[in-house]
């Protein structure tokens, strides 16, 4: 993906386009086509600790300067009160996303490159610079990279708690900013001087939007000079990883091939199957020796319930079986009271369990790999017993009244809890309590014993096949009869909730339809679908809520209270797309009219991959035109759920070309706990941590 001169060097457009560089581990490295850092989570060096979590921001950015002939140009950008400086951006005659994040310069008439990249499965950052062309020349580079050392949803600000001191080798420089953080070393093949300066009063106009801190202080310890000549590349690396050296040529030679062979297994007949298919790479992560989801960049770590509806998306119609099972068997050791974890914290072991779907997403998603695998042997001695118990866990009751009923449908709620995925939370407000009998959580309990009546017969266990028959054809029975609104032409939302019935139109009936074939008869689905392409369809995702609702918010903006009380309020969400093509599909049939009415519905997304985070789908969008991107700049289910209709739904081919990971393959590490919980007068005015609210307000 390329990004024009005109677009690079108008400061609001390349300012509002970002970049993401994820290593595998958690870690990450982001920023924007301009070159500035918008936001408190853009960073050059962002390292997850205990992969994928406790993530800490290490070097934030650096300040490039390019002398040439007696002046001095500059690469780098940075927003300050009032002003931007510098303003390298004015400079850049392209940016490129493959293989990774390219920028061009221009100066003077002398063409210089910059890249970034992380190299999967390593804690660091690749930074080379080369002159482009034949003429000889010489410039000079120096960088002056910026430092912090703080927990990533923080802000850092100066005081005198950090250590300005430096270790000078050759060729290397390590830096301990603070005694309980990781330590920062530099390699590079130019001059060092250390020379102490503290940059005061950075900007962050994406966390000012958002009604959050939006200043920060950085700390440089000093300045690399590089010699530049054409032909010759300039390498600096950061990294918190301890070892004597690097074989850059032999890392930057794996991670290009490593790209290759994914961009070789992406579709090539559907542009948009394909740019997806490479996305899909950014969300894999290593968690111990398995593997597992990060939902979404940048605040987001790995959710049971995004994990779960992604988990097709990423790992089965691309191939990654191996990696499916190593999230299964993660989650399976998790099963507790016949739930499996929402969240794993950012820190801290004690998983929190405070959700009614996540447990039956889980459950889809192992029929899914089954079928995909046909894995009997792990099915049966791992993904099996967890299923029986959450099956037996939401028959006999579990946290926050979780229960089945005696109609054989599954209720739940309690006072102050949020449990479906509308789960936005302000204090003590649930915004979308949705108490009851959710119309999406019927679907999946319905599905759910559907697997359990299969695989308890494939094992020989005819009884407890027999029970989950007798359950499902119950639970079928009370759906078709109760959750029709005939008013309304379309299914309740919530039935026998605190205050009866809830008529709202929302997305989430879709899954009655996609899920299964006996919910709801074919005339009444189809009826559903056209009323919901007229109401909640966008053209980059559907609406959470009718326009004609009272409580409809056209806009996701403003401070905290503001943004959250719209999340799910008519708020866009693009991975309903995916069990939108699935209904449409199965409701009006894989006809010629059909496939291309429902491939009508992602074509949105295709100009949306070239604005935002590039190449990547955004959380969630404004429910009105222009319908601009919010929320987290690229998250796992926006990705995967359109890639795996788009396979699945609409067949598109792809190639399946991957060597499958092995769980010998991940690297084991030791992990330290920090001896002390960070300073508050570097780490101030963090978000609260997910979980206390609607989550993508960090």
């Amino acid at each position: 993906m390329n990004i024009s001169a005109q677009d690079c060097q108008n400061l609001d457009r390349a300012l509002s386009l970002e970049w993401l560089e994820t290593n595998g581990r958690g870690g990450f490295s982001s920023g924007t086509v301009a070159g500035a850092n918008t936001r408190r989570y853009h960073a050059l060096l962002l390292t997850a600790r205990k992969p994928p979590s406790e993530r800490f921001v290490l070097v934030n950015q650096m300040e490039e300067w390019l002398d040439l002939d007696g002046q001095s140009f500059p690469l780098s950008t940075n927003c300050y009160p009032s002003a931007v400086h510098p303003s390298g951006y004015q400079f850049c005659t392209r940016f490129a996303t493959d293989p990774w994040p390219t920028w061009t310069f221009i100066c003077n008439g002398t063409t210089v490159q910059r890249e970034i990249f992380t190299v999967h499965g390593r804690d660091l950052v690749i930074v080379r610079w080369r002159l482009l062309g034949k003429k000889k020349q010489q410039a000079i580079l120096r960088v002056r990279p910026k430092l912090t050392g703080r927990d990533y949803h923080a802000t850092h600000h100066e005081n005198g708690d950090l250590s300005t001191d430096a270790l000078i080798e050759t060729g290397a420089v390590t830096w301990q900013l603070y005694t309980d953080l990781p330590p920062i070393r530099a390699f590079h093949a130019g001059e060092y001087h250390h020379a102490p300066e503290w940059y005061r009063q950075i900007e962050f106009p994406a966390e000012q939007q958002r009604g959050l801190d939006y200043r920060e202080d950085w700390w440089s310890p000093g300045e690399f000079t590089f010699s530049l000549t054409p032909g010759a590349t300039q390498t600096l690396i950061f990294t918190s990883e301890a070892f004597d050296g690097l074989d850059v040529p032999a890392l930057t030679k794996r991670e290009r091939a490593r790209r290759t062979r994914l961009t070789q297994t992406a579709p090539t007949a559907d542009p948009l199957a394909g740019t997806l298919r490479r996305a899909t790479d950014a969300y894999l992560s290593e968690r111990g020796t398995q593997q597992t989801v990060i939902a979404g960049y940048p605040w987001f770590t790995d959710w049971g319930r995004d994990t779960f509806i992604s988990l097709p998306g990423l790992c089965l119609v691309t191939g990654r079986w191996e990696v499916a099972w190593q999230i299964i068997a993660a989650f399976a050791t998790h099963v507790s009271e016949g739930m499996i974890p929402n969240r794993f914290p950012d820190a801290g072991e004690q998983p929190e369990y405070n959700t009614i779907d996540a447990s039956l997403w889980f459950i889809h998603a192992i029929d899914r790999y089954f079928a995909a695998s046909q894995d009997n042997s792990r099915v049966r001695g791992t993904a099996w017993p967890a299923i029986k118990q959450i099956l037996d866990g939401y028959r006999h009751g579990t946290r926050y009244a979780i229960r089945m009923d005696e109609d054989g449908l599954i209720t739940g709620g309690a006072p102050g809890a949020q449990l479906t995925w509308m789960d936005a939370k302000i204090g003590d407000w649930v915004v979308t309590p949705r108490h009851g009998k959710p119309v999406e959580i019927q679907a999946l309990w319905v599905h759910a014993l559907g697997v359990g009546e299969t695989l308890a017969r494939l094992f020989g266990e005819a009884s407890y096949a027999d029970q989950c028959q007798a359950d499902r054809q119950r639970a079928l029975a009370t759906f078709q009869q109760h959750f029709w609104y005939e008013q309304g032409g379309y299914l309740y939302d919530v039935i026998d909730g605190p205050e009866g019935n809830d008529t709202s139109l929302r997305p989430n009936q879709l899954y009655a339809i996609a899920l299964g074939n006996d919910l709801v008869p074919r005339d009444r689905a189809q009826h559903i679908l056209r009323l919901v392409k007229k109401q909640l369809v966008t053209p980059v995702g559907l609406r959470t809520l009718s326009p004609d609702d009272p409580r409809y918010r056209p806009r996701y903006e403003g401070g905290v209270r503001e943004r959250d009380s719209a999340y799910h309020q008519g708020t866009v969400w693009p991975f309903l797309l995916g069990p939108l093509v699935t209904a449409w599909i199965k409701s009006f049939g894989r006809n010629a009219k059909s496939r291309s009415e429902a491939r009508g519905f992602l074509n949105g997304l295709e100009a949306h991959l070239s604005e935002g985070c590039l190449g990547q789908v955004s959380e969630i969008f404004d429910a009105e035109a222009p319908h601009h991107p919010r929320g987290c700049f690229a998250q796992a289910w926006s990705v995967a759920e359109p890639l795996r209709a788009l396979i699945e739904d609409l067949g598109t081919s792809v190639k399946i070309l991957q060597t499958p990971v092995k769980p010998s393959t991940i690297r084991q590490r030791q992990v330290s706990t920090p001896p002390v919980a960070p300073k508050t007068n570097r780490s101030t005015k963090a978000p609260k941590k997910p979980g206390t609210k609607a989550r993508s307000t960090r």
